[in-house]
């Protein structure tokens, strides 16, 4: 079942949402404050696959809200709702642990067609997958089965995301890929929002895998077109 939990203030818009995720066939739980998507979350013992989050709540805003429910998951879809056109507040909220934001207004189709991208990956990495060998570059160990990432035998904590990101550069070392490479092969071709997260989520990566994440080593810019992963 496709379980979201919706979190807006705004009664309107969190009709809004609501009724049209559940006429593309998503279980909705919906609340007004950042305090009650916390309490709803530990109640159902985080049984969601997204969470739909705003970000500017009375209270505990949902800065607040998405780093405390990505401390208790890796495998939960997060989604921040967001009225400013600031890119500071997106980036802030993709380093956060986000795997996308949307900006108010937005159209239905657009608002389902993030989730669903943001689902698609969520249910591929929960899927019981058949044997598979790990693969190895360098100190690094990639787990398909388990969908984690060792370095020099500690695990490396990455959300479902940076797990593809991860993924997709180990399947193709030395091979310089470009961002609309990338942003496509993460987020779909049907993605709607900035290229530009995908070089926050570069960024978010460096600073979990890299000795000097301002002096990567192993995920390495081609300037004016993408980035390579370096064995």
């Amino acid at each position: 079942m496709k379980k979201i939990l919706v979190c807006e203030d705004e009664e309107v818009i969190r009709d809004f949402v609501v009724i049209n995720l559940q006429r593309s066939g998503y279980i909705t739980t919906d609340v007004s404050c950042g305090e009650d998507a916390l309490r709803v979350f530990e109640e159902n013992n985080g049984d969601f696959d997204v969470a739909l989050i705003d970000i500017m709540m009375p209270g505990i805003d949902g800065f607040a809200v998405c780093k405390q429910l990505r401390e208790k998951s890796d495998n939960l879809g997060i989604i921040m709702l967001t009225a400013k056109t600031q890119e500071m507040d997106k980036v802030r909220g993709l380093m956060l642990g986000a795997d996308d934001y949307v900006t108010k207004p937005f159209s239905p189709s657009e608002l389902v067609a993030r989730v669903d991208a943001v689902y698609r990956r969520v249910s591929m990495a929960t899927k019981t997958i058949q044997e598979v060998k790990p693969i190895v570059s360098g100190v690094f160990v990639l787990n398909p089965k388990s969908r984690t990432l060792t370095k020099n035998g500690e695990m490396i904590d990455l959300t479902q995301v940076e797990y593809q990101i991860m993924e997709y550069f180990i399947r193709n070392k030395n091979v310089a890929l470009g961002r609309n490479n990338i942003l496509e092969q993460i987020w779909g071709d049907n993605y709607f929002g900035d290229i530009k997260i995908v070089d926050v989520n570069i960024r978010r990566l460096r600073m979990k895998i890299e000795d000097e994440p301002s002096k990567p080593v192993y995920i390495q810019t081609i300037w004016g077109f993408g980035y390579k992963w370096q064995e």
